[in-house]
């Protein structure tokens, strides 16, 4: 018989919400982690990706937990960024509808802090922080967590070097009979390092198909290009995902920087993301690609940390990672929730020695493309060009006159032959030969 949350626990005034939202089968990390919070006392280790239902996981079964008589806040959720704290205080809530008791407050950096203080003052029984926010206001003696009986910690590896800085501080006012559930992609030392110093010795550890641990229906491929021909690969694949959502990866800021301005340039919907942004244009840049106003993110890895967004097509490497969790982080953005995704490094001939290292780490297969050939790029940067002039938005300062003018000199022409004469222009311009000469070459050849 199938799993169903029924029969994992899950009360009707959930079950309901659930339906509302679409959602009827329970996940993997799901099946496994719902019923030990409910029935057993052990802390969990969750070891799942992004997109799999891990807030479902840990947040239905202790909002069925929650006492509503009982104003203390008796649940901490810890987040790595303030996007994915909204994004778990929004499920949370959603999970809630139809338990109109329970309090959820979201108390993340990078906004005022007073209103959360006045927010706070309301009874609430579960808070999603992000933990340099959280410690500022109990400094400020504005939130109280020392009758929280629940912690979690979610996505643990995007936020180790802050967590090594902030748990002491947190969890030293925290009951110590406290469950703690700690939800993570990757398994690395420092991981270890936390679940061995902030959980109990009995732990349960859920692991959710670990041989294809962040990479279940995303196809990995590679494509070797030399320095200067990166770009114009790049665009040549990108001009094949037209109106479909992507992530492209730089290693640095100044890299993000540059190959958005040169996305822009090129009449592409693109926005960049990284951490010298202030936190209101990272917002609108988010909403911008959440609601489908942009369809390419460009982003570092700090700044992608977090990013909770449904049916991203494709993600590219525009530069390898330095570490394997960066990598599966990168490439997780892709394939969430069931569905389909690619993954596309673009590398340069001395980094395909990286490749079987990635596959025996990280327990994958990749797949070489070929470049297009140079008639495939050029025709590519035509269609580029096309594109350019359809967006150009109309000069208003151009005469009446003047446009009558030139009106007159291609007056006699239809639409096709104004076309082709305008394609004949460009692709003389930038010395692309057609096909025609192609062939009349080969026969002088020939003979």
């Amino acid at each position: 018989m199938a799993t169903t949350f029924k029969n994992l626990g899950i009360d009707s005034a959930l079950i309901k919400a659930l339906n509302t939202m679409d959602i009827s089968v329970p996940t993997d990390i799901q099946s496994k982690v719902i019923a030990i919070i409910l029935n057993q006392k052990e802390d969990v280790v969750g070891i799942a990706k992004t997109g799999t239902g891990k807030t479902a996981a840990f947040g239905l079964p202790l909002l069925q937990l929650v006492d509503v008589t009982n104003n203390d806040i008796q649940v901490v959720v810890l987040a790595p960024t303030r996007e994915l704290g909204q994004q778990i205080h929004k499920n949370l809530s959603d999970f809630a509808a139809n338990i109109p008791a329970i309090s959820i407050a979201s108390i993340c950096g990078g906004i005022p802090i007073k209103p959360q203080i006045e927010r706070l003052k309301e009874p609430t029984h579960i808070i999603v922080a992000t933990p340099g926010r959280l410690i500022d206001l109990m400094e400020r003696k504005a939130v109280g967590i020392s009758n929280a009986a629940y912690l979690v910690v979610d996505e643990a590896d995007e936020m180790v070097s802050i967590l090594k800085d902030s748990l002491d501080t947190i969890v030293k006012v925290m009951p110590k009979k406290r469950r703690t559930f700690l939800f993570t992609a990757t398994l690395n030392g420092e991981i270890k390092q936390l679940v061995q110093n902030y959980l109990a010795k009995k732990v349960v550890n859920i692991e959710v198909d670990m041989a294809t641990l962040g990479h279940q229906g995303i196809d990995h491929q590679f494509i070797v290009v030399a320095p200067e021909e990166k770009l114009e690969v790049l665009m040549l694949f990108l001009g094949t995902k037209e109106g479909q959502r992507g992530i492209i990866f730089c290693k640095t800021k100044a890299a993000v920087n540059k190959l958005a301005k040169n996305l822009a340039i090129h009449k592409f919907s693109s926005g960049a993301l990284h951490g010298s942004l202030s936190q209101g244009i990272r917002d609108r840049i988010m909403g911008q690609f959440r609601e489908g106003h942009i369809n390419i993110l460009v982003a570092t890895d700090l700044a992608a940390r977090g990013i909770d967004v449904k049916e991203i097509e494709y993600v590219i490497q525009y530069h390898l990672p330095d570490t394997y969790d960066a990598y599966v982080h990168r490439s997780g953005r892709t394939a969430r929730a069931g569905a389909k995704g690619l993954s596309l490094s673009v590398i340069q001939q001395e980094e395909v020695a990286d490749i079987p290292d990635l596959e025996k780490e990280l327990g994958i297969s990749f797949t070489e493309i070929l470049k297009g050939d140079a008639r495939a790029i050029e025709e590519n940067n035509t269609k580029l060009w096309a594109k350019q002039i359809f967006k150009t938005k109309p000069n208003q300062n151009i005469s009446e006159a003047f446009k009558t003018d030139i009106k007159t000199i291609f007056h006699h022409l239809t639409k096709d032959e104004l076309i082709e004469k305008l394609l004949a222009h460009h692709l003389n311009q930038t010395k692309m030969v057609a096909p025609k000469d192609d062939q009349s070459k080969a026969m002088k050849n020939k003979k």
